[in-house]
């Protein structure tokens, strides 16, 4: 059985591969802007955090505050003098 290549499914051939990589190489594009901007979004966060960690600092700066309301499990003793 002899096999005959015709020129219009050689083009057509080459139409479809240049087509495929051409949407993967789109997908490629898109799905390394989406992973910028999520990076870019995570920095800015971290980056509003220590802003806002920064102001606060420099807002309570020298003041004295007491942490949490919780109880403390503490024995209160007596002073012994050592001889």
């Amino acid at each position: 059985m002899l096999v005959k290549a015709s020129f219009i499914g050689l083009i057509k051939t080459v139409l479809i591969l240049i087509g495929v990589l051409v949407v993967v190489r789109i997908i490629g594009r898109t799905l390394i802007a989406k992973r910028n901007l999520d990076k870019e979004r995570e920095l800015m966060a971290q980056e509003r955090d220590l802003l806002r960690k920064k102001e606060f600092v420099k807002r309570n700066e020298g003041k004295t505050s007491i942490v949490g309301k919780q109880k403390i499990s503490a024995e209160d003793t007596d002073f012994e003098e050592l001889n």
